[in-house]
């Protein structure tokens, strides 16, 4: 069953925010410098799955969290139903990105937060290498990798096929909107969480929208009452139809 839905502010240009009852439990092209880097960044890394890639229509960049695996959240393949999509899904070296919570200092998770922005870059230039434009790479993430999609979008803004941010936001201490500058030309970005999640402050969610707004997206936030942290059929259904919106 879906979670009950209840607005909870005004629309600001195109970002809405609601807030949602949750029912139940819920289980560039920019060079990175890389210093002793946890992940060894090379294409080789990736787990794919879905259509062939010379012969998609769509890539869905996924980007699992601390502690999981790409074998795991490529596993999501199964819940979007689409046939001509390729899914790219880079992997973490010891399943872990970074070191330290993704509000912490930037400096205290490097090496790690920028090699996993260069994972994420080498999936998206396998895509687009392939023939498959950005405006039909999709890039989504849970948890730390949510921290890092969203980061890698933000810090190179251009129109892509969308992004999905499951509980996550912008890496750092602090959001500073000055450190952000671009266009993201209309990109659908989705971003979900709960609002008493133990690892992602609901504030920091809330900045992240803000600046995803800022770089001219078209931005959803949605908050789970009570969710914890997790993914719900709400978020899963969302970003299958960004997917789908791509396909037909």
């Amino acid at each position: 069953m879906l979670p009950h839905w209840r607005e909870r502010s005004s629309f600001i240009r195109r970002h809405s925010v609601t807030k949602l009852i949750h029912s139940g439990d819920c289980s560039t092209r920019s060079r990175f410098q890389l210093l002793n880097s946890p992940i060894p960044a090379t294409r080789t890394n990736l787990v794919t799955a879905g259509a062939p890639l010379d012969a998609a229509e769509v890539a869905l960049v996924l980007v699992h969290g601390r502690g999981a695996t790409a074998q795991s959240i490529v596993q999501m393949a199964h819940d979007f139903h689409q046939h001509d999509v390729t899914y790219l899904t880079p992997k973490a070296a010891r399943n872990t990105w970074y070191p330290n919570a993704f509000t912490a200092p930037v400096e205290s998770n490097e090496p790690g937060r920028s090699s996993g922005l260069q994972a994420i870059d080498d999936a998206v230039i396998e895509a687009t290498d392939a023939g498959i434009p950005r405006e039909r790479v999709v890039i989504l993430g849970f948890s730390q990798g949510a921290c890092l999609a969203s980061e890698y979008v933000a810090r190179n803004p251009r129109r892509y096929g969308g992004i999905t941010v499951l509980s996550g936001g912008l890496i750092g201490k602090s959001v500073d909107s000055d450190d952000y500058e671009g266009d993201l030309d209309g990109t659908p970005v989705f971003l979900g969480c709960s609002d008493v999640d133990p690892h992602i402050p609901e504030e920091r969610v809330h900045e992240s929208a803000t600046i995803f707004e800022q770089l001219n997206g078209d931005v959803t936030e949605r908050l789970y009452e009570g969710m914890g942290h997790g993914i719900n059929q709400d978020e899963i259904e969302h970003g299958s139809r960004m997917v789908a919106d791509l396909v037909e």
